[in-house]
């Protein structure tokens, strides 16, 4: 039986940590959007789909 994500079981030094990462998260997926037009590198476009999973993984609750 899988058991189901509550945030709020969270010590608070985590949900703090969790909630600057939401905030954070849109703002610097954009820059690096704009900066991977610009400048495209492998790394770059590795780091945009990493931050692209992880705005899609807080705005689902994944994380």
């Amino acid at each position: 039986m899988k058991r189901r994500y509550n945030p709020y079981t969270l010590p608070p030094w985590v949900r703090q940590i969790r909630d600057v990462g939401i905030q954070i998260i849109i703002p610097l997926t954009i820059f690096q959007g704009i900066r991977t037009v610009f400048f495209p590198t492998s790394f770059d476009v590795l780091l945009l789909a990493l931050l692209i999973f992880l705005a899609i993984a807080f705005r689902y609750d994944w994380i």
